[in-house]
C-alpha cells in the first residue's frame, strides 16, 4: 500500500493522532535528506491529508463563543516553537510592530520542543501587547483540538501561519469553515514544507527567488512581502576599511546552514581565506564542537594564529556586531544562505560576497543583494577576490550595499505593505541574470554522496555479519 492510502485508512478509522504523527515523521525524513533540499518544496497530497484530518477534528469539538474582553483587534501567529534565533521569529516581531494597537497572541504547537518564554518576556512583550500560549504536552490530535478551539475562541482579525516544515498539527488547524483572514508565511522555503498548497490561505513569499519559484514553477498564487530589518545606522564614515592593512571578514550562521554535505566546505575554506587575506574572520552563530575542531585544525595546518578566527555563538544584533568588529566584508553562509543576516549586513553598510549554489537559486540569495555584489562558485574565485580588495573598492561597495537596504528592506516598507489594501500589487524585482545551474557538478556531487552511502552500508553489513557470527 502507498503512504497516502495508509493515511487515508487511518483517517477513515478515526485514528487522527496516528495520521498526524505519520505525516510529521515523513516530512522529517525528507527534510533531513540533503539530496531533497531545494528540489522538493511542497506536497499537494500531504496538505490535502492534513486538511481532511483538520476538517473531521473541527466537526467533533465543542465550539467556544468568541470573547474579546479588551475590545482590541486580535492578531494570531501560529508557530511550532518560539525561539530567539531563527529568521521567522524576527519576522513575527516586525509584523507585531506594524500593528501596535492590537492584541497579539502567539499559539505554539510545541512540536519541536519548548518555546523560549524568556525571549518573549525580554523582547516581544516590551514592544506590544503580546501573549504566548503554549500547547500542553499531549498527543498530536489533542494539540490539534487545542489549537482549533483557541482559534475559534479568539476570532482573530488576522491569522498568520509560521509553521516549521513538518508541523502537521498547525497545517491541519485552519479550516475554510472558520472564515478566518489567514496567511501562510513560506519561510521554510528550501525544503519540503507542509502548508505550501493551502489554497484557502494567502501565500506569502518573503524574497524574490521564493516568490518567482512559487509562482512560476510551483504554480501558486502568491503575494510578496519583503524581508525587513530595523535600521541600526549606516557604517560610520570615519571608520576606514582595512584599517590595520588587512581584511576582516564575517559570516553569521548556525550549524544548520553550513555544516551540510556540499562540494565546498565552509569549515575547510575559512582557514584558506585567512591564509589568503592575512586578516581576521568573525563567525557568529553556534557550531558543533566537531566543526570548531576542523576549523582550528585547518588554522594549525596553515600556521595561522588561532586568535585570527573569532567564534561568537550568539549576539543580540548581527548588525551591531558587524560595526563593533569593524568588518570589511560579509561572506554569506553556504551552502544555505540566510536572508535576514544578509539584509542586516547591507543595512550596516558592509559589502557582501555570496555563493552561487550549484543547483539552487533559493539557497544562493543573490537576488536579495545589490546587483553589483560579488558572487562566487569555486573557492579560488572567493580567495582571489578577497586578496584583491582595496579600501577604495570596499568604500564604493559599502554605499551600494546600504542603498539596497534603504530601497527595499527598511521597516517602514513593511508598514506600507502590511497596511496596503492591494497586497497583490506589490511585486519583487526581476531575478538576477548572474545565476546558472551547474548540472554536471550537481550530478557528480550526488554520485559521490551515493558512493559514500554505499560504502557505509557495506561496512555496516560486514560489521553486522561479524557480530552475528560472534554471538552464534
Amino acid at each position: 500500500m502507498s503512504f497516502k492510502s495508509d493515511i487515508i485508512r487511518l483517517i477513515d478509522d478515526r485514528q487522527l493522532d496516528q495520521a498526524l504523527k505519520q505525516i510529521h515523521h515523513l516530512v522529517e525524513r525528507i527534510i533531513t535528506e540533503p539530496l531533497c533540499t531545494s528540489h522538493v518544496f511542497g506536497s499537494k497530497t500531504l496538505d490535502e491529508l492534513c486538511m481532511r484530518i483538520g476538517r473531521i477534528n473541527l466537526a467533533n469539538i465543542t465550539h467556544e463563543t468568541p470573547v474579546n474582553t479588551q475590545g482590541l483587534p486580535v492578531f494570531v501567529y501560529i508557530v511550532t516553537k518560539l525561539q530567539k534565533s531563527g529568521g521567522h521569529t524576527r519576522v513575527i516581531e516586525d509584523f507585531i510592530k506594524t500593528q501596535p494597537v492590537g492584541q497579539h497572541t502567539i499559539l505554539s504547537t510545541e512540536l519541536d520542543g519548548k518555546s523560549d518564554v524568556e525571549y518573549l518576556n525580554n523582547v516581544l512583550a516590551k514592544q506590544a501587547n503580546v501573549v504566548l500560549e503554549q500547547c500542553p504536552k499531549v498527543n498530536y490530535q489533542k494539540r490539534l483540538t487545542w489549537l482549533q478551539m483557541r482559534l475559534v475562541a479568539l476570532a482573530p482579525k488576522k491569522t498568520y501561519l509560521f509553521n516549521h516544515h513538518q508541523d502537521s498539527v498547525a497545517v491541519a488547524a485552519i479550516q475554510p469553515e472558520m472564515h478566518l483572514d489567514a496567511s501562510f508565511y513560506h519561510h521554510g522555503d528550501h525544503h519540503l514544507c507542509l502548508g505550501v498548497y493551502l489554497s484557502h490561505l494567502k501565500h506569502i513569499d518573503p524574497h524574490p527567488m521564493g516568490y518567482h519559484n512559487c509562482r512560476n514553477v510551483l504554480g501558486i498564487e502568491n503575494i510578496y512581502i519583503p524581508l525587513t530589518v530595523e535600521d541600526k545606522d549606516d557604517r560610520p564614515t570615519d571608520w576606514p576599511f582595512m584599517s590595520d592593512g588587512t581584511l576582516t571578514t564575517c559570516t553569521a550562521a548556525r550549524s544548520n546552514k553550513i555544516e551540510i554535505p556540499y562540494f565546498v566546505s565552509y569549515l575547510g575554506l575559512i582557514p584558506e581565506l585567512l591564509k589568503a587575506t592575512g586578516g581576521k574572520h568573525i563567525h557568529i552563530g553556534r557550531l558543533t564542537p566537531w566543526a570548531l575542531f576542523k576549523i582550528r585544525r585547518g588554522l594549525k595546518r596553515y600556521g595561522i594564529q588561532s586568535d585570527r578566527f573569532v567564534y561568537i555563538p550568539w549576539v543580540p544584533s548581527v548588525w551591531k556586531s558587524l560595526h563593533d568588529f569593524r568588518v570589511d566584508l560579509y561572506v554569506a553562509s553556504f551552502p544555505y544562505g540566510g536572508g535576514l543576516t544578509l539584509i542586516e549586513a547591507m543595512g550596516a553598510g558592509i559589502p557582501v560576497a555570496l555563493h552561487r549554489h550549484i543547483f539552487s537559486r533559493v539557497l544562493s540569495g543573490i537576488d536579495l543583494a545589490y546587483p553589483e555584489a560579488f558572487s562566487w562558485r569555486s573557492p579560488d574565485e572567493l580567495l582571489t577576490y578577497c586578496a584583491s580588495l582595496t579600501p577604495e573598492t570596499l568604500g564604493a561597495l559599502s554605499r551600494l550595499s546600504r542603498g539596497q537596504y534603504e530601497k527595499f528592506h527598511r521597516v517602514e516598507n513593511l508598514h506600507a505593505v502590511i497596511n496596503a489594501t492591494e497586497l497583490d500589487k506589490v511585486t519583487p524585482a526581476d531575478l538576477s541574470d548572474n545565476f546558472s545551474i551547474e548540472s554536471d557538478e550537481w550530478a557528480l556531487w550526488v554520485e559521490r554522496q551515493l558512493n559514500v552511502r554505499r560504502l557505509l552500508a557495506r561496512m555496516a553489513y560486514r560489521t553486522f555479519k561479524r557480530f552475528r557470527a560472534w554471538i552464534s
